[in-house]
């Protein structure tokens, strides 16, 4: 790739053609959690937090009424630091002339001012629309007086509370290299590999990250395999990429003998998440909020298809390796990510740990540098889905600089389509895999208690 294309495709903030891009989408500016004051005792009295989006810096908070307001942090008057206001139950104030300001942007007070003076009805502080979804707050920082997508009804976002559990994790990188580490199929044979098998995770004590600890659906010769011995013992896969309404449907294929072979299918969708699975019954929906150009914020929703997830169970797993209140992880580059070179020979085939994967991610991604330099790379066939993706993210840059509608989920067209999209695990007859995943799907998606609720006609896409 040439330099100017690399930069093309990481630059995220305003004025760049890749942040035009990204401000077309919904993106998730904060957990629910965060202003939970049981995990963060200063929000019991100030329920106020800066958060960094896509290159602008700006404030979260919830008014006494529960608005949510996402307003710039720069007060309009003279620039002072909202980050610092007095939060006064119907708005924000800026504590440098007392300038006031509701979940909505409108000047509620300019008191300095003389007695009858108009100022403040003149005055708006820029906002942004603010959703809740499965324990997340998703922002929209598109032009001001533009309509905002609508807000795809993909599975996570359908399943009700009970169901869904989100958390998020701070990594020291770009956004895109985040980003391509989960749509990367032949990675988890190698990065994820374990040297030998633990007992079958059961699935509601899946701990933190061990989501190759799981049995794929089938069998083996009457046996249950664990994804990581499957991605352990096959690790040349067969990789495909379908273009689906919302992006990518990945493939893969790793024959097993000539009756029998590995299907994993996983779901990208543009611009940076992923969809995969972590048992026969929940996924993975997985985002990349890009902070700036060299931080990218993760979140994840668990999904579950079958009974209500332990959200409490979850969080505590989790925050063994996440520290609050701003969610850095507790290993990186300043301990070495937890290397340990004996695990290295004898356990693991990366030597980070088998108690949270997720580190394993945290070391590629960010062993890259804080914006990896593709000019250096020498992709294979393996890397075809990561060249798909990119062409996308080039092609969507092309189209937002023309005028034109960005693909997927920004385009409201296409909301109808924005459903499931639903992946599987799992060993199948090799001549009939196609239409064995979806049969897979089809029986977890009638059996789950939430989808059965619905009304007929509204089961997701799958293919």
């Amino acid at each position: 790739m040439k330099a100017e294309q690399n930069e093309l495709i990481t630059r995220v903030g305003p004025g760049t053609p890749c942040g035009a891009v990204m401000r077309q989408y919904w993106q998730p500016v904060a957990l629910v959690d965060e202003f939970e004051p049981r995990l963060d005792p200063r929000m019991a009295q100030r329920p106020l937090k800066p958060v960094r989006v896509l290159g602008q810096d700006l404030v979260l908070f919830r008014d006494a009424a529960g608005r949510w307001g996402l307003l710039d942090r720069d007060c309009p008057h003279r620039g002072a630091d909202l980050a610092f206001a007095r939060h006064e139950g119907d708005g924000v104030r800026c504590p440098f002339h007392g300038w006031k300001f509701d979940a909505a942007g409108r000047c509620l007070e300019t008191p300095a001012e003389p007695q009858g003076s108009k100022l403040c009805e003149r005055v708006r502080q820029r906002s942004y629309p603010v959703v809740e979804r499965s324990g997340i707050l998703f922002g929209w920082l598109g032009e001001e007086g533009a309509t905002p997508p609508p807000f795809p009804a993909f599975d996570c976002f359908a399943a009700p509370a009970s169901h869904t559990f989100a958390f998020k994790g701070l990594w020291h990188c770009n956004w895109l290299q985040a980003f391509e580490v989960g749509i990367d199929p032949a990675h988890p044979s190698f990065l994820h590999r374990f040297l030998s098998d633990a007992p079958l995770e059961a699935i509601g004590d899946n701990p933190a990250g061990k989501q190759f600890r799981s049995a794929s659906a089938g069998d083996f010769g009457g046996e249950k395999w664990p994804m990581t011995r499957i991605m352990r013992e096959f690790h040349r896969p067969d990789i495909s990429a379908e273009n689906r309404p919302w992006g990518l449907q990945l493939t893969t294929l790793r024959p097993m003998t000539d009756e029998l072979t590995h299907v994993r299918v996983t779901q990208a969708i543009f611009p940076h998440t992923f969809v995969i699975p972590l048992s026969e019954t929940l996924t993975i929906t997985q985002m990349h909020l890009p902070v700036d150009d060299t931080h990218t914020y993760w979140y994840s929703i668990f999904t579950s298809f079958a009974g209500p997830v332990d959200k409490e169970a979850m969080r505590t797993q989790r925050l063994q390796f996440i520290a609050l209140p701003d969610y850095v992880p507790k290993s990186g580059r300043h301990n070495d990510w937890g290397f340990n070179p004996e695990e290295q020979r004898g356990r693991t085939f990366l030597g980070m740990g088998e108690e949270d994967i997720n580190v394993h991610d945290q070391w590629a991604v960010e062993g890259m540098g804080a914006i990896q330099d593709r000019t250096r790379e020498h992709l294979g066939t393996s890397d075809k889905v990561i060249m798909a993706n990119r062409r996308l993210l080039l092609k969507a840059i092309e189209t937002v600089q023309a005028g034109g509608v960005a693909p997927g989920v920004a385009d409201a067209a296409l909301a109808g389509e924005m459903q499931g999209p639903d992946t599987v695990d799992g060993i199948a007859p090799a001549g009939t895999w196609a239409t064995w995943w979806r049969e897979r799907i089809e029986a977890k998606r009638a059996a789950a208690p939430w989808l059965a609720a619905r009304e007929p006609g509204t089961q997701a896409q799958t293919a």
